[in-house]
């Protein structure tokens, strides 16, 4: 998604800047992109990868340290062909999918869904929950012993007090769904507690 920073013009500095108009041009604010992307160690050096496979070059001197293969949210411009600066990158919960402890640990508490989606071989959530102070737990589990391929969002306040709303963001590898003798697309069910009851999303992980 695309966003362009804005500046809101109150009366006086926009006669302001009519009357210097003449002497100098108003400055151009850059463009920049935000997105989800995965973070790659490369023999190069470090790379994002966007969901379209879009390999992103920092450029020298930016910061681009952490772990390999790990989720994040990337604020970036571009400058030249896929060479990058990095405006601002934060690390986001990243996680596969869990075959033990279903459904012993599985938690419950439930969260209010902004988006949910898959891109680049993740489910990916955009999710609110009600958070005071303490950390919280989530997970995503497989029930093995469906027939179906179905999908339980674990989520846990871990005795979290009541507090105020805050946005989470998780990405959950679907690797382990992947069959490598047989690409073929696969179907899923992604169940999640909200605050209206179990959520029952259907998706199609393409090869």
């Amino acid at each position: 998604m695309a966003m362009r920073r804005s500046m809101i013009l109150t009366p006086a500095l926009m006669l302001f800047m009519l009357l210097s108009r003449c002497s100098e041009e108003p400055e151009r604010l850059d463009d920049y992109l935000v997105d989800f992307a995965t973070r790659i160690a490369t023999d190069e050096g470090c790379r994002y990868r966007l969901d379209n496979s879009r390999l992103l070059i920092p450029r020298k001197g930016d910061g681009c340290s952490g772990n390999d293969r790990q989720r994040v949210i990337l604020n970036y411009s571009f400058l030249n062909g896929d060479t990058i600066r990095v405006n601002a990158v934060n690390d986001i919960f990243t996680d596969g999918i869990r075959t033990d402890g279903f459904p012993e640990q599985y938690a419950t508490d439930p969260v209010m869904i902004q988006s949910i989606w898959t891109g680049g071989g993740y489910l990916n959530m955009i999710i609110e929950t009600e958070y005071h102070s303490r950390p919280h737990k989530v997970a995503l589990f497989r029930d093995i012993n469906s027939e179906t391929v179905d999908l339980w969002f674990s989520h846990s306040r871990e005795g979290d007090p009541p507090g105020y709303r805050k946005k989470m963001y998780a990405s959950f590898s679907l690797d382990a769904l992947s069959e490598k003798d047989d690409p073929q697309p696969i179907a899923f069910r992604l169940f999640i507690h909200t605050d209206n009851g179990v959520r029952t999303f259907h998706f199609t992980l393409q090869e």
